[in-house]
């Protein structure tokens, strides 16, 4: 007869996307889990927010079909994706006129959807076709790996990309999945995400995925009612300032209560605090590695219409061009995907550092003009009203060779979950995206019961 687990008590610090997929692996498990989370609104850097009565999200987000464990979680919580998400075939569709291009994927088997995508794509000349058909065929033979990384220009240049191909598809990409402008980004960590996506063998790994319904409903709230269906417990509003290692080898937080484990699935910032408060030479790489990030801001830019406004696709790629004061890089119309957000046009902007310290209002005007000008609509000029999100921390720089510490941080029940850290096999890691961060919280839990928590990363 197989030995069952023994139930433990668990605590997960943090309610991002980490910290649910923590807790609800944990719970699945059978373990009796306790997540405390600062704030009032569960997901971390990936939420929802309130601005001029209305629900947003603190960035707007594309998933991709290659986001496996992400899809599985949000099944396990009891949600249906069909229902909270939008299913496109990949695309970079360009408003016409506007010095872009348009490629979609039909729905083909793969690799033959990116060959007869390729094949029909207008705004390409024939030499951008065969630069990346070229590259597309060179990833592949090399499994889509680099044993010596560099940035994600060199290796474009290396395969001798054409302009209009890095302007129009590559760097839009890399900027969309690294949030790191091509010149800084790490080419490894890119074609991790291309091999899942691009190079996988189902065509609905390619697949862009855009939420109906805000990111704090789509897993995390959903997260929380199963913790607590499994006789677990969310704590919102409770922050937890300081973790005490008990001589019996378990864990003490702020509550006075004793825990078997602890995953700390804060922001690297916030994880590092915590750990040097412990006062332990074991977590001193961790914590080296943690405050070596580079932060990198995203930008979103909501602006409202009157509710009869319409685009003519749920999402159009843009030509920034920050001299000209284009800063968008992609345009979504939230309307397509929530009917209670009729007119309301949400601007994305990655690595936003520079857009951002144009200021708010000036930033909103540029791009109501910019959207005006390539969709040729002049009443998009003057919005109702506009919003502005900065996350100023929303990922680290994913910059080549960068060294991220792993799950395990050094000390026996004390594990380290999100978007920063770490994958155990290096050719899995994937920059900061919502799916890194439930990677990361699921291999948390696998790893607690290994035990091989004590692991240096």
């Amino acid at each position: 007869m197989a030995k069952r687990s023994v139930k433990q008590r668990y605590a997960v610090i943090g309610a991002g996307w980490a910290g649910c997929a923590a807790a609800m692996e944990l719970a699945r498990a059978g373990h009796a889990v306790s997540v405390f989370e600062a704030a009032r609104t569960l997901g971390g850097r990936a939420r929802r927010v309130e601005r001029e009565n209305t629900v947003l999200d603190n960035g707007q987000h594309i998933l991709l079909g290659a986001y496996t464990e992400t899809l599985r979680l949000i099944k396990l919580a009891g949600q249906d994706p069909a229902e909270l998400i939008l299913t496109l075939p990949l695309q970079m569709r360009y408003p016409a006129n506007s010095g872009g291009m348009d490629f979609i994927a039909p729905r083909l088997p793969a690799p033959l959807h990116l060959a007869w995508a390729l094949l029909r794509a207008k705004g390409l000349v024939r030499a951008d076709k065969l630069a990346l058909m070229r590259f597309s065929t060179a990833m592949r033979t090399m499994g889509w790996q680099l044993y010596n990384d560099c940035t994600v220009s060199e290796l474009l240049q290396r395969f001798d990309q054409t302009d209009r191909l890095n302007q129009l598809m590559w760097h839009p990409l890399c900027l969309a999945a690294l949030n790191t402008p091509p010149e800084r980004a790490s080419a490894r960590v890119f074609l991790n995400v291309l091999r899942d996506s691009l190079g996988a063998s189902r065509r609905r790994a390619s697949d862009m995925l855009i939420p109906k319904a805000d990111l704090s409903t789509l897993l995390p709230d959903a997260a929380a009612r199963y913790v607590a269906r499994h006789g677990g417990a969310v704590r919102t509003g409770a922050k937890v300032d300081a973790l005490q290692a008990l001589p019996d080898g378990r864990w003490q937080l702020d509550d006075g209560e004793h825990y078997d484990g602890v995953i700390v699935a804060t922001s690297s910032v916030q994880a590092a605090s915590l750990l040097q408060g412990l006062q332990d030479a074991r977590l001193a790489d961790a914590i080296n590695r943690m405050q070596a990030f580079t932060p990198e801001a995203i930008s979103t830019c909501y602006l409202q219409y009157d509710a009869s406004l319409r685009l003519d696709l749920p999402f159009y790629a843009l030509v920034d061009t920050p001299e000209l004061q284009h800063w968008g890089q992609f345009v979504f119309d939230r309307g397509q995907l929530d009917a209670g957000q009729a007119g309301l046009l949400a601007v994305v902007i990655s690595a936003s550092g520079n857009a951002a310290e144009q200021g708010h209002g000036p930033l909103a005007h540029a791009i109501a003009a910019q959207l005006a000008q390539v969709l040729q609509r002049p009443e998009l000029a003057q919005p109702a009203w506009t919003q502005l999100i900065t996350e100023k921390r929303a990922t680290f720089a994913c910059t080549p060779e960068l060294a991220r510490p792993g799950n395990a941080s050094g000390m026996p029940g004390l594990l380290l979950a999100g978007d920063y850290t770490a994958n155990e096999d290096r050719t899995q890691d994937y920059p900061a995206t919502i799916e890194a961060a439930v990677r990361s919280g699921v291999a948390a839990v696998r790893m607690m019961n290994s035990g091989k928590a004590a692991k240096q990363p």
